[in-house]
């Protein structure tokens, strides 16, 4: 039986794909609340008390995450590297989108609804003005501008947001500061203690949706703080134990099979947010190597920059009244409307920043020379043939 380690080629598989595949599932969840389709509801809350469709996509989107993130802190990269390169693939895309939204699309919107510009920039609440600073560290402090939207779908809805999917990125960076814990005390190195501490966050995780109560836990870690916490890093700490056990998880047909058909009747009889989300993300994984697709992403990774753009263009074609076409014809324009702000991210903003990601300032390389040693050297020398292989000058 083929192993994960063995099937697994980083360079032939379908995570591209799926993450696309998985960024779409989530828009097309939320056309639900935002444009007033699906009862209102977000898509697949008809079938499950669970979860919905969108919440099943950030499901997958964190267990690819927690098991590409656990390969690339293992990698030969240092702790300030790894998170160099995080820093540069998640803030400079947040960036784009939070100036787009304040200063492109809330303010053509609010024109189109007041048919004037008086009261949007002078805002004395939710300014357009501070958008971009109080929500700039992933944490959002302000969701609404201007105080809009109070004659579109949502509002009918309780949600005045200008962005509703992007609360998971704090939880994301969160997990990247788990993997960069976890490597620092080396329990990556050894994974019977990396496999504990993955094992400890899915079992909280499994007691709280057991209703069986955390008591004062959560408030003890503040990484658990919030109840989505645990939501969101079970399946990622579930994607470290892949990435820690590659070599004894098997990859098998029969398998695959099994864990889909308990994912589908976890998520409509009960017991996915126990153990059905696991085998949801078995069976991804298995895509993944089984079904390589390639050359999906050859012209740039847009999954990113679709997640993040897909809610304030959904709001955005709100204001037009898109929605009174129908379901087709605003789903669509939302496509093609993602798809053409994720390839201008990318190939602008994205690729750029991430072509950084081997820069070395010079103050880093004085003050490891001056520690001194045959190890620092060393490291040194690794560091300035590397950017010289790389082309990336040594500032």
């Amino acid at each position: 039986m083929t192993s994960l380690s063995a099937a697994f080629d980083p360079r032939r598989n379908s995570i591209g794909f799926l993450r696309w595949f998985l960024a779409f599932a989530v828009i097309f969840s939320h056309a639900g609340p935002i444009a007033g389709f699906y009862g209102g509801k977000d898509l697949g809350t008809q079938w499950s008390d669970e979860q919905s469709l969108g919440g099943v996509a950030v499901c997958g989107f964190f267990f690819l995450s927690g098991f590409l993130i656990t390969r690339s802190k293992m990698g030969r990269s240092t702790t300030p590297r790894f998170f160099w390169h995080r820093i540069l693939r998640i803030y400079p895309g947040w960036f784009l989108a939070l100036l787009t939204t304040a200063f492109v699309l809330a303010p053509i919107a609010w024109y189109r609804e007041k048919g004037t510009w008086d009261g949007f920039w002078d805002a004395t609440s939710d300014s357009p003005l501070t958008y971009f600073a109080n929500n700039f560290t992933l944490i959002l402090h302000q969701l609404n501008i201007a105080g809009m939207g109070t004659s579109i779908p949502q509002y009918s809805h309780g949600i005045s947001d200008w962005n509703g999917s992007a609360w998971t990125l704090a939880f994301e960076f969160r997990a990247y500061l788990l993997v960069g814990a976890l490597g620092v005390f080396g329990a990556l190195a050894n994974r019977i203690v990396g496999t504990l501490v993955a094992s400890a966050i899915i079992g909280l995780a499994m007691l709280q949706w057991l209703g069986l109560g955390l008591g004062n836990l959560p408030t003890a870690l503040p990484i658990l703080s919030d109840f989505r916490a645990l939501l969101l890093l079970a399946p990622f700490a579930w994607g470290i134990i892949f990435c820690l056990w590659m070599d004894r998880i098997p990859i098998d047909d029969r398998l695959a099979i099994a864990c889909l058909a308990v994912a589908f009747a976890t998520y409509a009889k009960g017991g996915w947010l126990v153990f059905g989300q696991y085998a949801f993300a078995y069976f991804i994984m298995w895509f993944a190597v089984r079904v390589p697709i390639t050359r999906w992403d050859r012209y740039g990774d847009f999954s990113y920059g679709i997640y993040i753009i897909g809610w304030p263009l959904m709001v955005f074609a709100t204001y037009f009244g898109l929605q009174k076409h129908g379901l087709i014809v605003y789903h669509l324009v939302v496509i093609i409307g993602v798809h053409v702000y994720a390839v201008l991210s990318w190939h602008l903003i994205e690729k750029p920043a991430m072509s950084l990601k081997n820069w070395t300032p010079r103050w880093y390389l004085r003050w490891l020379d001056g520690r001194g040693g045959i190890g620092t050297r060393r490291m040194i020398a690794s560091v300035r043939s590397h950017a010289v292989l790389t082309g990336k000058v040594v500032r």
